[in-house]
């Protein structure tokens, strides 16, 4: 009994790091991360659910649609000097079976709208969602029945 009591211990000390790296990144956003989430959030984006600094495996995605299994990644002007870690993070991301797309920082910044375009569209293209799901949000109802 001693040895669940540990083992349910550690993964409650694992869970509490996480959410307070999470926490952390989110309370430390660029300014382009800070735009792009107040076009993300609330379902306000096509009616898409996205969550911020979401842990996959050991990273945290800039952020990611679980429904539509995409996630959006942000770099900024060290992105030269870590393409081989990101490059690495992006594998690790599509062997989790998600989609990963990339935008730099001047990009959510001077334009915008080609971006929250280019999320859109690989929404909807996605094809992990049903067909059921899908006819729902065209006639613009919330298939789960509340706001989450």
């Amino acid at each position: 009994m001693m040895t669940v009591e540990r083992a349910s211990d550690s993964l409650s000390r694992a869970r509490e790091r996480v959410r307070v790296r999470a926490s952390e990144l989110r309370t430390n956003a660029t300014e382009a991360e800070s735009l792009l989430w107040h076009h993300l959030r609330d379902r306000r984006l096509g009616g898409f659910k996205f969550r911020r600094q979401r842990p996959i495996g050991p990273y945290f995605a800039d952020f990611a649609c679980i429904e539509a299994q995409l996630v959006i990644e942000l770099d900024g002007g060290q992105y030269v000097e870590q393409a081989a870690a990101d490059a690495q993070r992006t594998r690790f991301i599509e062997q989790q079976d998600f989609r990963v797309l990339r935008f730099w920082n001047h990009e959510v910044l001077t334009e915008t709208e080609a971006v929250l375009e280019r999320i859109v569209q690989a929404c909807q293209n996605s094809p992990t969602l049903t067909p059921t799901l899908s006819r729902a949000r065209e006639r613009g109802q919330d298939t789960e029945g509340h706001r989450s």
